[in-house]
C-alpha cells in the first residue's frame, strides 16, 4: 500500500476525514501500514442517508445481477489472497499463513451467499378461510449498521457484509479503529463491483463517536456487532430507543474438556491449537482447560513439552506459529492478567512473559497455568490472548458442570474415545458450538455460528440461518375474486 491517506467510502465517493490515524504493524512497529481517514458522526450521518437513498433499487435488484456483484466479490478476495493476506497480518500481527487463510475464508463467504440469492424461497399455502390464499415471503430489513472487531478484521466483516447485500439490504460498515486497512481493502473491491452507489459504505472512526452515532440512528434498521459484553450491552440499548433489530457477538471463556481415555497426543494437539494459535485473540479461544485426574500429569507434561517448540514473532517470518498480540494496550492487559493468576494462588508452568525480539512489537509466550479451579477470576474473565488455565477434575461428570459453570457460552469440546461421554457432552454442554476430538476454534461457514448466555444476543449468524437476521417476514392475503 502506498504513502496516501486512505479514505472512507459514502455514497460512491472516497471521501477524506477530519482526522488521519495511522496504522502500525504490531510485529514491527517501525512498519506503517498506512494513513486512513477518520470518519466523524457527520460522515456517519452521511453514509447512513446515502444507505437509506439506495435501499429501494437494491432491494428490488435483478437476482442473478445481484448474485454476479457478491461472485465478484468473493472471486477477487481469493484470487488475491496472498497479497491481502500480507497487509491483514501486517495491521493486526496474525502469521501470514494465518491472513492468507483469513482472506481466502471471506471470499468464500461472498461466494456462499452469492449463491443463497437465488435459494430465498416463500411460501403457498391455504388460508383456513376458504377462498383465500396466503403467501409467506421474506423481504430486506433496510439499512444494517455492521460494527466488527480486530481480531478477525476480514472475515467478520465478509461474514456481515455478504449476507446483508445478499438479501437486499445496504450497509454502513464500522470496522475497529486498530485495523482499518482490511475493511478499506474490502470497500475498494466492493466499490468496483457495480454495486449502487449508497448500497454500501465504509466509515473509519472512534466508536465512541461514529460507533454510538450508527447505533443511536433512527435510520438504522438493524446492528450487527461483535466485540466486548460491556460494549455490546451499551449497543442493545442505544438500539432499542429505535426499536433496531440487534445481533450480538461478544465474549467467551471456552472449555476444552480431556478425559482420561482420550487420545493424548490429539488432546495436546487440540489444546495447543485451541489455545494459542492467532496469539489466543479468538473468541473461540480454548482458555479452560479440564483435565481429569487420571490422565492430568501426563497431558501437563506434554502440554509444555509441545509449548516449548512453539515460534513467537515477526508474523511476516516464515516458521512463526504464533504472531503478536494486536497492540500495546492488549499485551499489558494479558499480562495483568497473569500477574492476576498467580495472585490467585495459580502456578505458571509456561509462558507468560514480554518477548523482546529483532523487531520492535508486542510480543509475547504463550502462558499455562496449572492448580486453577473455576472460582478464580482468571477462570472466568475473558483474557483474549496466549493464556490458558488447566482444571483438574475427578470426573466426566464434574468435568461437565465446570464446563458449564461459566458466563459464556459459545464454543466447547471434549476430547473422548468414548461414544457414550461424546454424545452426552454434545447435548449437555451450555454452548452454542461443541467440538468432539476437534479443537474449540475453527467453524465452518455454511452452518450457523453463535453461543449462548452471555456470549450472543440475537439470531444466529452464517449459513442459512443468517436470513433470521437480515430478512423480515412478510404475510399476504389474497381473495381471487
Amino acid at each position: 500500500m502506498s504513502g496516501d491517506v486512505y479514505r472512507n467510502y459514502i455514497n460512491g465517493q472516497w471521501l477524506e476525514g477530519q482526522k488521519i490515524t495511522t496504522n502500525l504493524n504490531p510485529s514491527d512497529t517501525s512498519d506503517v501500514v498506512g494513513q486512513y481517514a477518520k470518519a466523524d458522526a457527520d460522515d456517519c450521518v452521511a453514509a447512513i442517508a446515502s444507505a437509506n437513498k439506495a435501499f429501494d433499487s437494491w432491494s428490488q435488484s435483478a437476482l442473478e445481477a445481484r448474485k454476479a456483484i457478491l461472485d465478484m466479490i468473493g472471486d477477487e478476495l481469493i484470487e488475491r489472497k496472498e497479497e491481502i493476506g500480507a497487509i491483514l497480518a501486517r495491521e493486526e500481527g496474525k502469521t501470514l499463513a494465518e491472513g492468507i487463510g483469513e482472506v481466502g475464508r471471506s471470499g468464500q463467504f461472498f461466494q456462499y451467499y452469492a449463491a443463497e440469492v437465488l435459494r430465498l424461497m416463500g411460501e403457498n399455502t391455504a388460508s383456513v378461510r376458504p377462498g383465500i390464499d396466503v403467501e409467506v415471503h421474506r423481504e430486506p430489513l433496510g439499512v444494517v449498521g455492521i460494527i466488527t472487531p480486530w481480531n478477525f478484521p476480514m472475515a467478520v466483516a465478509a461474514w456481515k457484509v455478504a449476507p446483508a447485500l445478499a438479501y437486499g439490504n445496504c450497509v454502513v460498515l464500522k470496522p475497529a479503529e486498530l485495523v482499518p486497512a482490511s475493511a478499506w481493502i474490502l470497500a475498494e473491491i466492493i466499490s468496483r463491483s457495480g454495486l449502487p452507489d449508497g448500497a454500501f459504505n465504509l466509515v473509519m472512526g472512534s466508536g465512541r463517536e461514529v460507533g454510538e452515532k450508527l447505533t443511536s440512528s433512527a435510520g438504522v434498521d438493524a446492528i450487527t456487532f461483535t466485540g466486548s459484553v460491556d460494549v455490546g450491552r451499551h449497543i442493545a440499548r442505544n438500539c432499542i430507543e429505535n426499536m433496531s433489530r440487534i445481533q450480538l457477538e461478544m465474549g467467551s471463556k471456552n472449555a476444552l474438556v480431556v478425559l482420561n481415555d482420550a487420545d493424548l497426543q490429539s488432546a495436546v494437539d487440540c489444546a495447543v491449537a485451541g489455545a494459542y494459535f492467532g496469539t489466543g485473540q479468538k473468541c473461540t479461544a480454548s482458555s479452560r482447560i479440564i483435565v481429569e485426574s487420571g490422565i492430568h500429569d501426563e497431558f501437563v507434561s506434554k502440554m509444555t513439552e509441545a509449548m516449548g517448540k512453539l515460534v513467537v514473532g515477526n508474523s511476516m517470518t516464515p516458521g512463526v506459529h504464533i504472531g503478536a498480540v494486536v497492540d500495546e494496550r492488549q499485551l499489558l492487559q494479558n499480562l495483568k492478567y497473569v500477574e492476576l493468576a498467580k495472585e490467585e494462588g495459580a502456578e505458571l508452568v509456561q509462558g507468560g512473559e514480554r518477548l523482546h525480539l529483532e523487531t520492535d512489537g508486542y510480543f509475547m509466550s504463550p502462558a499455562l497455568f496449572i492448580n486453577t479451579s473455576n472460582e478464580m477470576q482468571i477462570n472466568r474473565d475473558e483474557v483474549f490472548g496466549p493464556v490458558a488455565c488447566v482444571i483438574k477434575v475427578d470426573s466426566y461428570e464434574e468435568a461437565l458442570e465446570v464446563s458449564n459453570d461459566s458466563d459464556f457460552g459459545l464454543t466447547s469440546g471434549i476430547m473422548t474415545t468414548s461414544l457414550k461421554y461424546a454424545s452426552h457432552f454434545k447435548r449437555h454442554s451450555k454452548s452454542g458450538c461443541v467440538m468432539v476430538n476437534l479443537p474449540t476454534a475453527g467453524t465452518d461457514y455454511h452452518v450457523p455460528f453463535g453461543g449462548r448466555k452471555s456470549s450472543s444476543y440475537g439470531p444466529r449468524e452464517q449459513g442459512q440461518y443468517a436470513r433470521d437476521f437480515y430478512t423480515i417476514i412478510k404475510t399476504n392475503y389474497s381473495k381471487p375474486y
